[in-house]
């Protein structure tokens, strides 16, 4: 395919980061020349800015992202590049598209998926086979009904209405010669709220992950607007992999999609990587905002506060579902849940796909806005 010559960078870099290692999808390449948009450019600082923020660079390698980073829009030589890395990393940097370089073997082991890490660990995943029927029959025959929904600007006829439905008002005096009997009435039709879904992905909800991707791809089956992210050590969206009617090849795609399952947790990051790019963010605005996720965030939880904070301004409403709430003595105890108390609306049981399914179902059904 041929771009324009003034775009071809843009492609490059992404192309670039894959050859060395960064997996990155389509999503993240349109993503960032849509932000390079946006900023202007005005200068250099501007595009690097715009990297960062929408091909989410994982800490540990960013001296590595840096290096390409000036090798391809600084013209860097590749020697001048890897002198920015650090002494011991013996990541090969490639030219070629087509290279392929392992990612570093994490030290961090972490077999049980209990605790939180920080480090990143691109792995593939594959889904055994669920046996949840029954739940996911019942959620789709009540979910429809359970979703909240919000007043649209369109308007329908009605018995009572805030406004005059002047266009059948005047049909119906012409029909009876000038006479009007009465005045029919609009009001303003309600519509399904958008959802945005955000799924932890990271070791400590390892056991949860199955469940938790089952329960996505059901409620895409029954929402009219969702957007579904997971977030683990990087942001990942997989809208388009959740909307494929069987369930086994939306779990495929996914699978294909994702290259951080059971790694680090670094839920501020990736939630700030989302509000960086104004198309994501948009997701969120007006919308019922969905985290899956145990909250165990590795470190300072500064990022991930602020995040919250700030999706709290945007969105609707905020329901954090954690499987650690299935115990019956459940309380934020860390201190990352603890400070985003004040900006989600509700914490609810996320340990089971039937649990995940409940929560949404116990909606206030029928609530616009």
């Amino acid at each position: 395919m041929s771009f324009p010559r003034a775009l071809k960078p843009f492609v490059d870099f992404p192309a670039l980061l894959r050859a060395n290692g960064f997996p990155g999808s389509p999503d993240q390449t349109m993503a960032f020349i849509e932000a390079v948009g946006l900023l202007g450019p005005r200068d250099m600082a501007d595009i690097y800015r715009a990297a960062t923020a929408t091909l989410a660079p994982p800490y540990e390698r960013r001296p590595e992202f840096d290096a390409l980073f000036r090798f391809l829009f600084h013209g860097h030589s590749l020697a001048s590049a890897q002198d920015a890395l650090e002494p011991d990393d013996d990541m090969r940097v490639q030219e070629d598209r087509g290279g392929t370089t392992e990612p570093p073997e994490s030290d961090e082991q972490n077999f049980s998926g209990e605790q939180a890490a920080s480090v990143e660990l691109l792995t593939a995943r594959a889904f055994a086979p669920g046996d949840e029927a029954e739940v996911l029959r019942r959620f789709r025959r009540h979910a429809p009904a359970a979703l909240p929904r919000r007043q649209s600007q369109r308007r329908e006829a009605a018995g009572r209405g805030d406004a005059l439905n002047m266009r059948r008002a005047m049909r119906d005096a012409v029909k009876r010669d000038g006479e009007m009997l009465s005045l029919p009435r609009l009001r303003r039709k309600l519509a399904q709220r958008r959802i945005l879904l955000l799924i932890d992905v990271s070791g400590s909800m390892k056991a949860h992950t199955d469940g938790s991707l089952r329960f996505a791809h059901a409620l895409a089956r029954v929402s009219d607007r969702i957007e579904t992210f997971t977030v683990g050590t990087r942001l990942t969206r997989i809208t388009r992999a959740m909307r494929l009617v069987n369930r086994d090849q939306a779990l495929a795609a996914a699978a294909a999609t994702v290259a951080d399952w059971d790694g680090g947790t670094r839920i501020g990051d990736a939630l700030h990587a989302f509000l960086s790019v104004p198309r994501f963010a948009s997701f969120a605005r007006g919308a019922l905002v969905v985290i899956v996720s145990d909250g165990l965030e590795r470190g300072d939880h500064t990022a991930m506060t602020r995040s919250v904070e700030t999706l709290s301004r945007l969105a609707w409403r905020i329901v954090w579902l954690t499987p650690l709430a299935a115990d019956a003595g459940f309380a934020p105890r860390t201190a990352a849940m603890q400070s985003i108390l004040p900006f989600v609306d509700a914490i609810g049981d996320g340990s089971s796909l039937e649990r995940l399914c409940h929560s949404v179902l116990s909606l206030k059904q029928g609530r616009a806005a």
